[in-house]
């Protein structure tokens, strides 16, 4: 069988790959043995991926189609498994200028503005960081689950500004997933975002930890619910400008809007969020005018994915990236010193 070509990558053609079971191999599960080969690693296939290729009847023992993934070698078989090409991405790619933080060949770390939309979906079919990440990347997206497309594994919201990782590999986005889903309890994960909140807390820090699911009245809203998922944001103080604070928040779990409706849960909501703050538009008037006119023209909640850190998939390194304040919250905060 003739070993894959790197014209066939290009040409996007079905990839054959051969594998010699060693003796010693005898028990092991066939989808492991395969996900620890380099010819594997070398083709960015992750286990998951083997799996559903080994299940759809792309793996054969001996010229004999095997479906079985939990299949145990016995030791001196030759496999043979087809890799079909990675079908094109569905969002098309567009040509948006991105912060580019950080990039290799399985990963790219984005400081991603406060506007853009980070998926395509209802409302926002295109313009988003999907769409820019498919036009960046190319050749170099290898295929998520077969499909030639970016595997964002957490989300900022589109008002939200800062640090967004997202996989390039089948392999990394499965890496990256698994240390998303432990958020750091035992894998290493570094989540900070800086926030502007009304108020002045009592303590200089603290923990939150309240369930956060649907709003009952309001669907496109969360809140702290009984029957929601468990949820913990630690939060310090970092600065004090009389009515408004400077937080820094660092998220244990990664529910949708946490830190928005966590700070509103504990009466200091994020200064401009129009679904958890709109209360206190009020207290505008207690701020100096420069900052007044910083907060009226906003336009989205003060909050910024300021650090992130991670242990990267596929080499083991330990990196860490922070983005400063950008514009708009670095001239509030100037502002807000002068009170």
């Amino acid at each position: 069988m003739r070993e894959p070509s790197q014209q066939d990558e290009e040409r996007g053609e079905e990839r054959l790959l051969a594998f010699e079971v060693p003796l010693d191999a005898a028990g092991v599960r066939l989808d492991r043995f395969l996900a620890e080969r380099p010819e594997a690693i070398d083709a960015h296939l992750s286990r998951t991926r083997i799996k559903a290729l080994i299940e759809a009847g792309c793996l054969a023992i001996g010229g004999c189609a095997v479906s079985d993934a939990s299949h145990r070698l016995i030791g001196g078989e030759r496999l043979s498994l087809s890799v079909p090409p990675a079908a094109p991405a569905a969002p098309r790619g567009e040509p948006i200028v991105l912060n580019i933080v950080f990039e290799d060949a399985h990963l790219i770390v984005i400081d991603k503005p406060a506007g853009l939309v980070v998926h395509p979906a209802h409302g926002h079919q295109t313009g988003t960081l999907v769409n820019a990440l498919i036009a960046h990347c190319g050749d170099s997206l290898s295929g998520i689950g077969g499909v030639k497309k970016p595997g964002v594994v957490h989300r900022l919201d589109k008002d939200t500004s800062g640090l967004l990782v997202a996989a390039k590999t089948d392999a990394a986005h499965e890496g990256l997933s698994r240390l998303f889903e432990d958020h750091g309890r035992k894998l290493h994960l570094v989540r900070e975002y800086k926030a502007f909140v009304w108020g002045a807390p009592e303590r200089r820090h603290g923990v939150i930890e309240a369930p956060i699911g649907r709003h009952a009245a309001h669907r496109q809203k969360m809140a702290v619910a009984a029957r929601g998922r468990a949820a913990v944001t630690h939060w310090k103080v970092s600065e004090e400008y009389g009515v408004v604070a400077l937080v820094v928040c660092r998220l244990e779990t990664g529910r949708t809007h946490q830190i928005r409706v966590h700070m509103a849960h504990i009466g200091h909501p994020l200064i401009g969020d129009p679904a958890y703050g709109a209360g206190f538009k009020t207290k505008t008037r207690l701020l100096a005018p420069p900052a007044r006119l910083l907060v009226e023209g906003l336009g989205r909640q003060a909050l910024h994915a300021a650090t992130l850190g991670f242990e990267h998939p596929a080499t083991g390194e330990r990196l860490l990236f922070e983005s400063p304040l950008p514009a708009d919250l670095a001239a509030l905060r100037e502002a807000l010193k002068e009170m």
